[in-house]
């Protein structure tokens, strides 16, 4: 998704007001904005849902766009902000559903795992070990599972993600290591038992 001047005049007029140029916008964003929401939430609905209240917050604050960071950036903090929102109304909701599961017996146990997904960059014969690589990333902390997913996914560089989530690329690189570490202690048992 890289940042071009055709970006920004199309974000000043979304700003305008001009319905085409949020329709260029869109088309132009939405397959990294959706790929990023995949990343988090592994459901193709929900990262369909994520995308389209990115671009709904797109509209409405197009006007407060102040350049100081590029549109691609602003695009994926949106991205990140609206999937980590979303994953936290999630656990709210299996939180919710568990308590009235506990106090309803006939209301059945709500709670499941997201079922196994189809990401648009992972190719057929790599998607098991991809599930399993995600169901991993679920267990890393936020901003673990940010800098990795923006980096080691969406394929940013380490100074592109510390833009994004708005730290050093030092800070990013430290979130990578201890995303490596904590996804290593995750895996072994996979790999040990994957193994002749």
């Amino acid at each position: 998704m890289a940042d071009t001047s055709d970006l920004i005049v199309l974000l000043d007029a979304v700003a305008e007001g001009s319905e085409a140029a949020f329709r260029q916008l869109y088309e132009r964003t939405k397959s990294r904005v959706f790929n990023t929401a995949l990343g988090y939430v592994r459901s193709r609905e929900d990262a369909e849902e994520i995308t389209q209240d990115v671009f709904v917050e797109v509209y409405r604050s197009a006007g407060r766009f102040n350049g100081d960071a590029r549109v691609t950036t602003w695009l994926y903090r949106i991205t990140v902000s609206r999937s980590l929102d979303y994953l936290k109304h999630k656990k709210r909701q299996k939180r919710f559903a568990f308590l009235t599961s506990l106090f309803d017996p006939s209301s059945g146990n709500l709670l499941h795992d997201p079922p196994d997904f189809v990401h648009p960059g992972i190719e057929l014969d790599r998607q098991e070990n991809a599930a399993i690589l995600f169901r991993a990333i679920d267990t890393l902390a936020d901003k673990q599972k940010t800098a990795y997913i923006l980096t080691r996914i969406e394929g940013l560089s380490n100074r592109e993600a510390a833009e994004v989530m708005a730290v050093s690329v030092g800070a990013v690189e430290s979130l990578l290591q201890r995303a490596a570490d904590n996804l290593k202690k995750q895996l072994a048992g996979w790999y040990k038992s994957d193994r002749p």
